[in-house]
Formats: C-alpha cells, structure tokens, sequence
C-alpha cells in the first residue's frame, strides 16, 4: 500500500450510513472513492456528489449513489486531496483542474477531510504554483490584470496542444508566487479582480488532514 492509497483508504472510514458525502478529485481521492465504493459494494447506504466528471465516473463504476446540489442543503462530510498542505491547514489545490467544484463541495460539507501523501506537508505555501481559474472571454485581459499586479511568472495550462478547459468551460492559469505569507488576503484580493473565476487557496475550510506514509502509515491531523 502506497502513501496516497493509505490516506485515501484511511478516511473512507468516517464515512458512515446515512451520509451525504463530497467525492474529491485526483490521484489520491481516487482511493478514497475506490475503497467507498468497496464498503458500498458490502451494504453501506450513502449518496454522493462528485467533484468532477472524472470522479463522477469513478462513483458510477463502483456503484456510489450520486445526486445533485438541488437534492441537499450540505454535505455530511467532504473527502479531497491537495496539492500542498502548511501546518495551519491552509491548502493549495486545483494542479487536477477541478478547483470550483472542489471549493464549493469543501466550503457546503459539515466536515472537509483533506488526504495528502507526506510530500504534500510544507511549511509554507506557493512553491507548487497556484492554480487561477479564468472566465474564457477576455482571459487575455484578466491574464493582464494578474500580471500587472503581481510581478511573477504566470503560465496558461494548456493540454495537447490547446488551452486546457475545466469541466466548467473555464481557463487555468498557473502563478508562481513562490513562498505565499498570507494566503487569505491574496486569496482575497484574487477572488476581487473580475475575470477570475475561483482561485487554488483554500484557507480557513479543513479541519482534519490524513497524512500518508510511504511504509502505509497513516497519520491523523486536527485543527485547534
């Protein structure tokens, strides 16, 4: 069992019957879906919602119960990687694409339960570079606006050739911040600027982090 697959599968385990729970996206939400969809498989009673199409597959192959947003207030309880974790919990995420859906999940679930290998943990945040989503029209202007306030690299993400499209219909663009000291208020002043969609920093929303280990340890985090 590797790092990713033993934090996925240890936090399948808060899930319980009855409960409405938030399917995350990437390689490491991928063994938390699979291993719900194994207790699924033995009786456990839940519905989902799916963070992306990808993961939205994910749950009809292992027979995990999906419903939409006009079904439910919240979510009992939200399962998703990151891309970086700092020791306040405040998180990167967005290098899979699915930032929007992810953030709406997180912020409407009751509990948001991150899953991270070791190498995720830092002690701060921004050398993975911070995932922007831009509304296609005029990105070219927004795409301006970013590098006229911020003097860094900014990359569009693009993907066989073309711009990558979310499941949105939006841009990503990469920014590299390098070390972030106050991830709210950038997080802030990015949400401001028109053009941008939703941003990679998600601070203030998890409470509980499972730490994988390479030898299948896992370790469990809460917040104070």
């Amino acid at each position: 069992m590797n790092a990713k697959q033993a934090a996925g599968y240890r936090a399948a385990e808060w899930v319980k019957d009855g409960m409405i729970v938030g399917l995350g996206t990437g390689s490491t939400a991928f063994y938390a879906i699979e291993k719900i969809g194994e207790r699924v498989s033995q009786g456990l009673k839940i519905k989902a919602i799916a963070t992306s199409n990808a993961s939205e597959e994910l749950a009809v192959k292992y027979n995990i119960p999906l419903i939409t947003a006009g079904d439910v207030n919240r979510l009992d309880l939200a399962i998703d990687g990151a891309d970086e974790v700092d020791p306040g919990m405040a998180l990167i995420k967005g290098g899979g694409g699915a930032l929007l859906r992810e953030k709406l999940v997180a912020i409407n679930s009751d509990r948001f339960i991150v899953i991270a290998d070791s190498g995720k943990m830092v002690s701060h945040l921004g050398k993975f570079k911070l995932p922007i989503e831009l509304v296609p029209y005029c990105y070219e202007w927004t795409l301006g606006q970013l590098k006229n306030r911020y003097d860094i690299a900014f990359e569009m993400r693009m993907r066989d050739g073309e711009l990558y499209v979310t499941d949105n219909g939006n841009y990503i663009v990469d920014a590299a911040f390098g070390q972030i000291p106050s991830p709210g208020q950038l997080g802030d002043e990015l949400k401001a600027m028109t053009g941008v969609v939703e941003h990679g920093l998600f601070v203030d929303i998890a409470r509980t982090v499972v730490v994988g280990y390479e030898d299948g340890r896992t370790e469990v985090i809460e917040k104070k």
